[in-house]
């Protein structure tokens, strides 16, 4: 592909390091703001960076559309953004929302967009979105001159071609997603196309254009989106806060090569703010670590009731992936249980560990472990990497298909939670039961008042974001957490599972809903503990008691041990789990299969003997069969060779699926 190129004039400067009689030619790529907005042309395919107000080029987007407010140039440009970029205001992409200046939008959330919003629900653009995941890695593909995505990530949702392949409006009518079998398997393919110009971000620049971001709460896919455009032909244009006469970093800092740039924009620093909430939080990039009492406690209403019965559900040592909304206050329910340390909560823009943000921060982490760019926590995330996901939920149907995408006139959009909703291996979506309805927290239970409610769970809803018939086939663990009841995924839909302390199933359930779920046999009441104003004590139930790791399924002849957390550091801890074995195992009375868990497992040397001793003799006297497992690949090879050393059968598989 050819393209007009943007010029760039070069100074001749004496390098520092260069012979006192020798100069070279040193490229200076600053320029202002408003000349970078002019290389953009009519038609062109635009991306930009960022994750919902962090890292987004505020700068250059208001210079193009002041350009275009005054001139009517750039006009008809194709943009493709991942993840929602904006305020649900006036920023971020809400300025490429005059009428005219695009006509085509590939994006994977529109709810931080309004303005682009209506456009699309008034079909005045070509409107298409998809999975948020899917167009990180687009961007790889793109650079790397591949024909596009190849997935299974959107199958059976609304971005499966045979359900509208992502298409927004009428006016949408170019099929760009197509259904593809690979080996008998269905995939999905997102094709590749050029990009014309990039709009990134970063912090500091040098004048021959390599960027760092060392102020930068995240790093998303800026390298892949410099290479794409740079590999299409197009242009690279980077705002940054400062620029420096010489890099002083390592070169292991710069995220975006010299090579790919074109432009340097110097932002006001009103916009380039690190996100839209905060100016600057050192938190966010690990120049100081914050105390763990900065997640804030909330009241004890509806959305804190949600966010503490869905903590219950939290595993220890679990990654975890917490999404926007009531799902935030998982977090907040996990520090006052103190229990934030037993997992590592994960972010899809690329953080590893610390404290999820919130609000128009989201995406950032206090006190990381580390941040990784965007498209590498996808491949993580598809690959089946989240242990648990905690995801909101605004319509569900009688199968267990939830919508978060669309309803009605309001276009929300997928962002990552097709990727993490159809990835991790259980997933648990939270929401208010209605909506409009007046709910009370008091004196350990519910009181409701549904005059004004509006139903959530609805015979059909307005678009598929989850299939819970794909997820029931694959044995995904789901469920729907509400203030007033919990249900769960079954082979046959909808079981209601447990219901809130005070409420009437047949009046504040049942007839909410416009289907009838399964119900349990034996329906549980909630924790009380959940509808009142003190710590519940998760603490306290980790890590598990022994009588909580024995399990014994007699419809299958099975027992179900979880080792998972368990340490024998001496002999007596090792003839302590002796006793409690052989003691369930003799209560079974009969010979069984054994299924065992061994995920962060500790075995000190002082306890080995006598630990795989007690296997032997185990296995003798009660196995029929045995599975050992652990999602931890180190763990596997480690205990299978000490295993084979004691001359056992060393069965490791990956995990128990």
């Amino acid at each position: 592909m050819t393209r007009r190129r943007f010029t760039l004039t070069t100074a001749r400067s004496r390098l520092p390091d260069a012979d006192p009689e020798g100069v070279a030619l040193q490229r200076n790529k600053i320029v202002s703001a408003d000349a970078a907005a002019q290389i953009v042309l009519d038609g062109d395919t635009v991306t930009t960076g960022g994750f919902v107000g962090i890292g987004f080029a505020e700068e250059l987007a208001v210079a193009l559309e002041q350009r275009f407010q005054a001139t009517g140039s750039p006009r008809d440009l194709t943009l493709i953004y991942a993840a929602g970029q904006g305020d649900g205001g006036g920023r971020g992409l809400n300025h490429f929302s005059s009428e005219g200046m695009v006509r085509r939008v590939i994006g994977g959330h529109w709810g931080l967009v309004p303005s682009l919003g209506v456009l699309a629900l008034d079909d005045r653009i070509e409107a298409y979105c998809w999975p948020q995941g899917v167009i990180s890695h687009l961007f790889r593909e793109i650079a790397g001159g591949r024909p596009g995505v190849v997935t299974k990530v959107g199958l059976g949702t609304f971005v499966d071609p045979r359900n509208g392949g992502g298409r927004m409006n009428v006016s949408t009518e170019e099929e760009l997603v197509e259904l593809i079998t690979l080996r008998g398997e269905e995939f999905m393919f997102f094709p590749a196309m050029p990009v014309d110009v990039a709009l990134l971000r970063g912090t500091t620049a040098d004048p021959e254009g390599n960027i760092t971001m060392e102020r930068e709460a995240l790093t998303l896919e800026v390298l892949s989106m410099a290479q794409a455009a740079k590999n299409s032909g197009g242009v690279v244009i980077v705002q940054v806060e400062r620029v420096t006469e010489r890099r002083m970093l390592s070169p292991r800092e710069v995220k975006i090569p010299g090579i790919l740039v074109d432009a340097v924009v110097v932002a006001d620093p009103t916009h380039h703010m690190q996100t839209y909430a905060e100016m600057y939080n050192p938190a966010y990039t690990g120049e100081i670590i914050a105390p763990s009492t900065a997640v804030s406690s909330t009241p004890l209403d509806v959305r804190r009731v949600i966010a503490r019965r869905a903590a219950m559900f939290l595993k220890t040592n679990a990654v975890v992936n917490l999404g926007i909304g009531i799902p935030e206050g998982v977090a907040a329910v996990a520090r006052e249980e103190r229990i934030l340390d037993l997992i590592t909560l994960t972010v899809e823009p690329g953080g590893i560990g610390g404290i999820p943000a919130g609000g128009l921060s989201f995406g950032a982490s206090a006190n990381p472990q580390a941040i990784i760019d965007q498209p590498y926590q996808f491949d993580f995330y598809d690959g089946g990497g989240l242990d648990q996901a905690f995801l909101g939920m605004a319509e569900v149907d009688v199968e267990g298909n939830v919508n978060v995408s669309r309803f009605g006139r309001k276009l929300a959009g997928a962002g990552g939670f097709i990727n993490i909703s159809q990835n991790a291996k259980s997933v648990f979506f939270l929401g208010t039961f209605t909506a409009r309805s007046r709910v009370e927290v008091r004196d350990g239970s519910l009181r409701v008042d549904d005059t004004a409610a509006v139903g959530k769970f609805r015979s059909r809803i307005g678009q598929v974001t989850f299939n819970a018939r794909l997820a029931a086939e694959r044995g995904q663990p789901v469920y729907y957490v509400t203030e007033r009841c919990v249900l769960r995924l079954t082979e046959a839909g909808l079981e209601l599972v447990e219901v809130a302390p005070g409420i009437d199933i047949e009046r504040d359930v049942l007839a909410q809903m416009e289907f009838r779920p399964a119900i349990s046999d034996d329906l549980p009441t909630m924790p009380p503990a959940i509808f009142r104003d003190a710590p519940m004590g998760l603490h306290e139930r980790t890590p598990l008691r022994m009588d909580e790791r024995f399990r014994y399924d007699p419809s299958s002849e099975t027992a179900y041990i979880n080792f998972e957390g368990l340490r024998l550091g001496t002999l007596e801890d090792a003839k302590e789990l002796a006793r409690e074995l052989e003691s369930g195992f003799v209560r079974i009375g009969r010979q069984v299969h054994v299924i065992v868990n061994y995920d962060n497992f500790e075995l000190s040397p002082s306890a080995a003997d006598e630990f795989f001793a007690m296997i032997g003799r185990n296995e003798q006297r009660f196995f029929l069969s045995s599975t050992r497992y652990s999602t931890n690949a180190f763990l596997r090879r480690q205990f299978g060779g000490q295993f084979r050393d004691h001359h056992l059968y060393a069965n490791f598989s990956e995990n128990r699926r």
